[in-house]
């Protein structure tokens, strides 16, 4: 996993974004913490601020949560780690979001990891190019807590 450095303003968000939930009442969110205890998660996008707030969130969930920072460093840790759900942003360097989910989908070790594509537009090419490459299910950025439990959810037979 990598370090956890300051970086301007984002511990700030992720921490209150992963808060905002922290006072609800007990609800499918809360009961959904023990579900998830365990689940390892790889998150890949080359925001520091993205994979911060999401490893905030997943980890308060009881998830084991590993991050890259594009499709080559993820493929390393999918190799090592082996998890159950990956976040995977499409516009990244080198290798990105559709052509890393292809090499997941096409590895017959890895294809059944459920692959969640990410991404700051919301347009019907980018959900349908999404769907071609293998991924069952796309996430708009910036995401809620309750948006990616959800994604997470409905993806993991738990």
């Amino acid at each position: 996993m990598e370090s956890t450095t300051d970086e301007p303003g984002a511990g700030a968000d992720a921490g209150n974004a992963a808060d905002a939930g922290a006072h609800a009442p007990a609800g499918p969110a809360r009961g959904a913490a023990s579900s998830l205890r365990g689940l390892k998660v790889l998150v890949i996008d080359d925001s520091k601020t993205i994979r911060r707030t999401a490893e905030t969130l997943l980890t308060k969930e009881g998830c084991e949560v590993f991050t890259a920072v594009d499709g080559f460093d993820a493929l390393a840790k999918i190799a090592d780690h082996q998890p159950d759900i990956v976040f995977v942003d499409i516009m990244m360097p080198r290798l990105d979001g559709y052509q890393t989910c292809a090499l997941i989908k096409h590895n017959k070790v890895f294809r059944s990891i459920p692959v969640i594509m990410l991404s700051s537009k919301d347009g019907l090419f980018d959900r349908a190019r999404g769907r071609i490459v293998g991924s069952e299910h796309y996430l708009t950025k910036p995401f809620t807590k309750d948006e990616l439990l959800g994604a997470i959810e409905s993806h993991i037979g738990r």
